[in-house]
C-alpha cells in the first residue's frame, strides 16, 4: 500500500530539514534501511533511510528545498498502484523554497548568492552543469568554477568530493601571498539551518541567562615541558599519536568539574539539576557556524583517551557527519580560540548549561618568578562565563582555581 514519506526529525532541535541530494530517482526500487537521500539538519548532513521496502513512486521536494518535520517529501508504494490521493495539495517544497520551472532536480540553479554563484552553474557555452547543491555551495564559497571540473557522480554529475579535491589541489598550487579579495557587490546571504539555530539559541541565552565572567591567568611553562616530554615518548609508538595543548585543557576541565560538581548543572525553574557525569562539549568551528560535539563521561577518561575522542569528534563535526547523540546532552562547554591568536575572550553560555570556559592564546611575557627575578614566562588566560542563578562568584572562582592548580602541576592530570 502506498504511503507518504515524511521529513523525519533527525536531531532533537530540528524543526525543518533541507534535502541535499536524492540517492534514488522516481521508479527505483528501495529496501527497508537503505539510504535514499541526504538531509541537512540544523547540526549535520545525515542519511535518510527508507522505513519500508517498495518503489519510490513520486518525489515531492527538489534537492536544495526545505521541508518542515513531518511534511511529505515523497511517496513510496508498489509499482502501478494509484497514488493520486496521496499527492499533497500544497507540496512540502512550497513551504520553503518555491520550485522553479526546470527539467528536473539536476537542472535546478543554485540558491541566489550573487554573480559568482550563477557562474559556477553554467559552462562557457551556456549549458547547465550537472552538480549536487552541496557541490555548488562549496564551489561558490571557494570561488571555484564548476566548468573546470569533471564529475565522478552518476552521469558525470559533480559531487562534493570532486570540489574538495579540486580545492585541495588549487590550495597546494596557490602562491604564498594571495591577491587581496574584492569586496564585490552588496548582497543578502541566505541563512543555513545551522546559522538560524545558532542565532535563536544564542539570543535566548543572552536574554534569559544572567551571565557574569571570571578570568584567571595560568603559568603554562610546566604544562609545555610535560607535553614536550610526553610527545617525545609517543613519537616512538607506531600510532603517530601526538598531544596538543588543548588536550590538557580538556582533561583539566573535566577533572575540575568532578572536584567542583556544583558547576556541572542546569537551571530547571523549580530546581537545579546537578549531573552525575561530566559530558564535556567542545566548540568546533565549521563552515556554516559552530557545533559542540560532546565527550561522554569525560571525568573517567585518561588524557590520551580525551585527546583521541576529541580529535575524532572534531573531524566528523567538520564533515557534518555527527550523529545526534554525539552533539547533544552536554553539561559543560570548552571553547578555545587560542590558535587564532585571541589572548582573552568571554563566550556565551550554551543553554541549558551553567558554565562555558574560554581558553585564550599561549603568550610569552615577562613575569616575576619565586625569587623576584624578571624572566620570560608562558601564560594562558581563561575566562569562565557563568549562570549566576547556579554558579555564584565564590563557586566559579573555586572551579577556576582547581583548573589553575591542575594545569600548573600537570603531572596530577596523569594520575
Amino acid at each position: 500500500m502506498a504511503k507518504q514519506l515524511t521529513m523525519p526529525q533527525l536531531s532533537p532541535s530540528m524543526a525543518e530539514g533541507r534535502l541535499v541530494a536524492w540517492r534514488k530517482k522516481e521508479g527505483d526500487p528501495i529496501e527497508e534501511g537503505e539510504v535514499i537521500a541526504e538531509v541537512e539538519t540544523d547540526k549535520a548532513v545525515m542519511d535518510l533511510e527508507a522505513f519500508e521496502s517498495g518503489v519510490l513512486r513520486k518525489i515531492l521536494i527538489h534537492e536544495g528545498d526545505r521541508a518542515p518535520v513531518n511534511a511529505p517529501i515523497a511517496i513510496v508504494g508498489s509499482a502501478g498502484e494509484p497514488i493520486e490521493s496521496l499527492l499533497p495539495s500544497s507540496p512540502a517544497s512550497a513551504l520553503s523554497t518555491p520550485p522553479l520551472p526546470t527539467d528536473g532536480p539536476e537542472s535546478r540553479p543554485p540558491e541566489k548568492a550573487g554573480p559568482a554563484s550563477d557562474a559556477t552553474a553554467r559552462a562557457e557555452d551556456g549549458s547547465r552543469i550537472k552538480a549536487s547543491p552541496l557541490a555548488k555551495k562549496i564551489a561558490a564559497e571557494g570561488a571555484l568554477p564548476l566548468s573546470t571540473l569533471s564529475g565522478s557522480g552518476p552521469g558525470g554529475r559533480i559531487v562534493k568530493r570532486d570540489v574538495l579535491q579540486a580545492l585541495a589541489a588549487s590550495s597546494l598550487a596557490a602562491p604564498a601571498t594571495p591577491a587581496p579579495a574584492s569586496l564585490g557587490e552588496e548582497r543578502l546571504l541566505p541563512l543555513s539551518l545551522m546559522r538560524e539555530q545558532i542565532g535563536a539559541r544564542l539570543l535566548a541565552s543572552k536574554t534569559s541567562i544572567p551571565h557574569y565572567y571570571l578570568e584567571i591567568e595560568i603559568n603554562a611553562s610546566p604544562l609545555l615541558a610535560l607535553r614536550a616530554e610526553m610527545n617525545e615518548a609517543l613519537a616512538a609508538l607506531p600510532s603517530e599519536e601526538k598531544l596538543s595543548i588543548n588536550d590538557f585543557f580538556l582533561k583539566a576541565t573535566a577533572e575540575a568539574a568532578r572536584r567542583v560538581p556544583e558547576v556541572n548543572a542546569s537551571w530547571e525553574g523549580k530546581g537545579i539539576r546537578q549531573f552525575s557525569a561530566v559530558h564535556l562539549a567542545v566548540a568546533v568551528a565549521v563552515p556554516d557556524g559552530l557545533i559542540t560535539p560532546v565527550i561522554r563521561s569525560a571525568q573517567d577518561k585518561s588524557l590520551r583517551e580525551l585527546a583521541r575522542v576529541g580529535k575524532e569528534l572534531a573531524a566528523r563535526a567538520r564533515e557534518r557527519k555527527l550523529k545526534p547523540e554525539e552533539y547533544s546532552g552536554g553539561t559543560l562547554t570548552l571553547s578555545n580560540l587560542g590558535m587564532y591568536g585571541i589572548e582573552s575572550f568571554a563566550a556565551i553560555i550554551n543553554p541549558p548549561q551553567a558554565l562555558i570556559l574560554a581558553v585564550g592564546a599561549l603568550t610569552r611575557k615577562p613575569v616575576v618568578d619565586d625569587q623576584d627575578r624578571i624572566v620570560v614566562g608562558h601564560r594562558v588566560r581563561l575566562v569562565a562565563s557563568c549562570d549566576h542563578r547556579i554558579v555564584d562568584g565564590a563557586l566559579g572562582a573555586r572551579f577556576l582555581r582547581e583548573i589553575q592548580g591542575l594545569l600548573e602541576r600537570p603531572l596530577s592530570l596523569l594520575l
